[in-house]
Order: structure tokens, then sequence, then C-alpha cells
């Protein structure tokens, strides 16, 4: 294995480099995008129990914040409950466009992978093609051993770089829709509990 990564040249350094970085970024979103920690079941009826019972003070608000995505967002909108649905709603909204941007967060960079990799691949594979007709030039095509090097070098760093790009494209895609879909369902608890909030405040 050693001896094949070798053949494929000094672009092969860049290609395993973002193959190592890929994998941490993949590892980190599938333990930081579980949903119990982005979306805690039963937390808007937690939170509603609190309010109902009026322990939602400063040090619950802040306890919320911090325990999940959801919990920072909704947080934020109780902390507004006070001045109207619509200060409570912008809040919210506010809080959850940075909240999406969070859980967003290294996708960014894996997407780049997933686009450069094909790139180096192709890179070294024109290196390699460049070595091969140098190599006839000097020696002719008598010899293949001489353009064995050059041709080795050109299909390793393709397959390389494809093999690192194929990956990251579909963890990308999978994580990218995976946000979507938290943030959607983010965005109806947070509905629920402005309902609720100021449906009951409006009932009293």
């Amino acid at each position: 294995m050693f001896e094949l990564i070798q053949s494929g040249g000094l672009l092969i350094i860049p290609i395993l480099f973002c193959s190592v970085l890929a994998m941490g970024i993949v590892g980190e979103r599938f333990w930081s995008l579980r949903k119990k920690k982005v979306l805690p079941p039963e937390m808007v009826s937690q939170v509603w129990n609190l309010a109902r019972d009026k322990k939602m003070d400063e040090k619950a608000l802040t306890h919320l914040k911090e325990s999940s995505p959801l919990g920072t967002i909704l947080a934020s909108g109780l902390r507004n409950r006070g001045l109207g649905r619509e200060v409570m709603k912008d809040a919210i909204a506010d809080a959850g466009r940075q909240e999406a941007h969070k859980l967003e967060r290294f996708l960014n960079t894996l997407g780049t992978i997933a686009t450069i990799t094909p790139l180096l691949g192709l890179l070294g594979t024109v290196v390699g093609m460049i070595k091969v007709f140098a190599a006839i030039v000097s020696h002719g095509v008598g010899d293949p051993s001489i353009l064995a090097g050059g041709i080795s070098e050109a299909l390793i760093t393709t397959a390389a770089g494809l093999s690192v790009a194929i990956p990251c494209v579909i963890f990308h895609r999978y994580f990218d829709g995976l946000v979507d879909a938290y943030v959607l369902n983010m965005e109806e608890e947070s509905l629920k509990l402005i309902a609720v909030i100021h449906g009951v405040g409006n009932e009293s």
C-alpha cells in the first residue's frame, strides 16, 4: 500500500491530507448533528410547563439556551415573550438563522474537498502524462518500464482523487439535507411555543 502511495507522486500528499480532513469532519458532524442533541424530545412541553408555573427565570433561560440549538432558539423567544407575538417571532427567527449557520459548520469545507480532490487527481494525471511523453522523447517507446512510472502516477492520482471526492459528495448532501430538516423542525417547534404562550395569554 505504501509503495502504491509512493507511486502517486507529490500530488498524492494533498489528496491524502484532504482525505484525513474529510474523515475528521464527517465524524465530527455525525456526533454534533445527533437528533437528541439538536432537537431534544418533549422540550417545548417542558418549557411551556416551566413558563406556566412561572419558573422560567433568568437561570432557567440560561440553562435552556446552553442545552441545545432548539433550546437556544426557544430561550431567545422567551426572553421577549412580554413584548408581543411579533417581537417574539422576530427574536426566534434571528436566533434560528444563527443556529442554522452553526449547524452547517464545516460543510463548506467538506464541499470544497469534494470539489478539489478530483482536480488534484486530474492534475496528477496531467503531470504523469507529461513524464510519459518526456520519456518517449528521451528514450523512445522500446522499453515499457521507462513509461510505467508516469502512467502509474497518472492512474493512481486520478483514482485517489475520485476515491476521496465521491464519499465527500455523498456525506455533504446527507448533512445538508439533515440540517435543512432540523431547521424546519426547530421552526415548527418554535411556532408551537409562540402559539401556546400567546394563545393562553390571549385567553386570560
